[in-house]
Parts: C-alpha cells; sequence; structure tokens
C-alpha cells in the first residue's frame, strides 16, 4: 500500500519501529510550489520523518516539525496530525545549494512542536541547534539530547516517493534479549535509499530482520489534508490590527487577498468583510471562499 505507515516491534526484544512510504502525498505537496531539487530533497525527508515519528506518540492533535536557519532556505515546516493527514511547505530566496543544512540554512535550529490544545492536554516544544549533516542526523540528535532515546532513522527522498525507517530502543525488561538492539542498529545501518524508495514495508522488514520474531501491526494509510479555512485566515487577519488591514486595503485597491503556504487555497475579503472582522457582530456564518 502506497501512503502508509508499518509499524513493528521485535516480540523478544525491546526494539520497535516503523517503515513510511509516501507517493500521492508527496506528489500533492509538490504541486503546491516549484521547489529547488536540494530542497525538495529535505522537505521530502522531514516529511517521512513526522509521520515516523507519529507511530511512536499517543496523542491527539498535531505534530510540527520545523527547521530555521538564516540561511537560503529559512524554513521548512511538516505537520503529521493523529488523523493520519500531512501537508508541509518551505520559505527560500534565490538558490538552494545541493550539500549539508547548514550550506543551506546556515546558522539554525530545529523545533518539534506538539500540539494537543484541541484535547485539553498540555502542549509540549523542544528547540535543539541543528547538529548533523544531514535530516536523518538531525533528529537522531534530538532524540538522543532531548528524549534520550536510543535511535536510528534512515530517510530517502526521490521526485516520485518519500520513505524512511524509524529504529527505536525500548526500556530493557527483564527476560528480553538485551542484546538484540545492537544487532538491529547494525542490520539497520546497511539499508540504503534506493531499498527504501523501492521494496515493500513487508520486503524491507525480512531482508534486515529475517532472523528476528517481528510482529507487524495492520498498515495505516496516510493523506493529505490541510487544517486551511476563512475562519482561520479571519482570525491572522484580525490579530494584524485594524489599522494594518486598512492599510493593505487603500494599497491594494480595496481588496486582501492570502494564499495558504499550504495547499494554495485563494482567500479574499473586500473592505465590508475585512471591516467585520473588528466587529462585535463577527461570528455569523463567512461568505463562500471566492478564488
Amino acid at each position: 500500500m502506497a501512503d502508509a505507515l508499518t509499524r513493528f516491534v521485535f516480540e523478544y526484544a525491546p526494539v520497535k519501529g516503523g517503515i513510511v512510504q509516501l507517493d500521492d502525498v508527496w506528489k500533492t505537496i509538490q504541486s503546491h510550489a516549484d521547489y529547488p531539487a536540494p530542497l525538495r530533497k529535505v522537505l521530502g525527508e522531514l516529511l517521512a520523518a513526522a509521520a515516523l515519528l507519529t507511530s511512536n506518540i499517543k496523542f491527539e492533535g498535531s505534530l510540527v516539525l520545523q527547521l530555521h536557519g538564516d540561511g537560503p532556505v529559512r524554513l521548512i515546516v511538516v505537520e503529521a496530525t493523529s488523523d493520519h493527514t500531512l501537508r508541509a511547505t518551505a520559505k527560500w530566496t534565490g538558490e538552494a545549494p545541493d550539500g549539508t543544512l547548514a550550506a543551506m540554512l546556515g546558522h539554525g535550529r530545529f523545533v518539534m512542536t506538539l500540539d494537543q490544545s484541541k484535547s485539553g492536554k498540555q502542549n509540549y516544544q523542544g528547540i535543539v541547534p541543528l547538529e548533523g549533516e544531514t535530516t536523518a542526523e538531525v533528529l537522531a540528535h534530538y532524540m538522543q539530547s532531548s528524549e534520550q532515546l536510543d535511535t536510528r532513522i534512515y530517510l530517502a527522498a526521490s521526485e516520485d516517493r518519500v520513505a524512511g525507517m524509524l529504529l527505536q530502543r525500548m526500556p530493557d525488561q527483564q527476560g528480553m534479549d538485551s542484546d538484540a538492539w545492537n544487532r538491529a542498529a547494525i542490520l539497520a545501518d546497511t539499508i540504503k535509499p534506493e531499498e527504501l524508495l523501492g521494496l515493500s514495508a513487508n520486503d524491507l522488514l525480512m531482508r534486515l530482520f529475517h532472523e528476528e520474531t517481528l510482529r507487524r501491526f495492520e498498515q495505516e494509510p496516510l493523506a493529505f489534508a490541510c487544517s486551511c479555512s476563512r475562519e482561520k485566515v479571519g482570525d491572522m487577519l484580525q490579530s494584524l490590527g485594524k489599522e494594518e488591514i486598512e492599510g493593505i486595503l487603500a494599497e491594494h485597491g480595496g481588496q486582501v487577498e492570502i494564499d495558504c503556504e499550504f495547499c494554495g487555497r485563494h482567500y479574499r475579503f473586500d473592505a465590508v468583510e475585512a471591516a467585520q472582522l473588528f466587529t462585535a457582530s463577527r461570528g455569523v456564518e463567512p461568505a463562500a471562499t471566492r478564488h
């Protein structure tokens, strides 16, 4: 199954993991912007990573991964939700240089945010400097430094597919094979990008861990979805303040126009609709989105 997450555990060892492969989701994200090839690769890798990390977290809400920098690429952001949906975007200027993340992002940081506000639970955010030359190295460093978890992450991205595998050591338990983590990590380190992209999840597990006893869970389908709405755009405009919005209206012929950076959906507010954002009567059903 394309666009799916496959979780697995070692039956008699403190090791768990996941494999993700995304086709249609990835093509949809690419259709919204003409990403330079080096940036497209990192965006795809971060997308796969976000899907993998949701396999390790029980939550209701969204997991957001961000790479910030002061280089040609200013921001790469991916969101994965507990409803098994994904979206992603990036901001850059000029050419995105090939090579290490530092070449692309300059001095930067990695941010992981777990938003559980809708379920009434506490949100979480972790921030670390960018340490590592690749997306996988940055994520592994984060997991080790912030979560104190031995983690291996393998990521690959092509124009047609992104894929990844996560392997994580769980706390040792009595009676379990404590050496299994070392064996699993050594075997996983042999994986090649073309195998991540070309083999099915079952074939990949068989190729790597055929001598281990694994329990595979039912594949979880993943899909692209954007949570933008006219109401949310209105909230954002309201936060800018009435004076700022009136300036935009005057400069742009009585219209405020916004495009969603994730899905490209176009929102337009005329002078009357913009004024209503700042009146007590706001809250009536908004007009249909204009394109």
